[in-house]
């Protein structure tokens, strides 16, 4: 096992979410270092390197896997998947049956939703919407 959830709880609109604890040393994670939020374990894989750091949350039937890191106060949720060495970073969201995976990056108010698919070296960031 990568991490635990602890008994830290936060409330999000509808969803109920746990704070995430490593309980090994990967990345540039250390064991007993403090994660992000997740709904149920189903949110963030065992396996790989993947990371929900800081005040990020993911929740419904979202899903971090691979190598994929999730930051600062960033949100995912509903169907989307992030994967790969995909990066979400700063107020950004990702929603509905999304797919962010490869090198892509989703960052400051950026939000990508619905079908969207962002993959290989894509950035989207600003005040961007549903570009793709």
């Amino acid at each position: 096992m990568k991490y635990e959830l602890t008994n830290e709880i936060k409330k999000f609109g509808n969803a109920t979410l746990r704070r995430i604890k490593a309980l090994n040393n990967f990345r540039n994670v250390k064991a007993g270092d403090l994660g992000g939020w997740i709904e149920h374990e189903s949110n963030l894989s065992q396996e790989g390197d993947a990371w929900i750091y800081d005040n990020a949350m993911v929740f419904n039937n979202a899903r971090v896997y691979n190598n994929a890191q999730i930051y600062n106060d960033a949100q995912v949720y509903g169907n989307a998947q992030i994967f790969g060495e995909a990066k979400i970073s700063s107020v950004a969201r990702v929603s509905g049956n999304a797919q962010i995976s490869d090198d892509a990056e989703v960052t400051d108010n950026a939000w990508v939703y619905d079908d969207m698919k962002i993959s290989k070296n894509t950035k989207i960031y600003g005040d961007s919407y549903g570009l793709y």
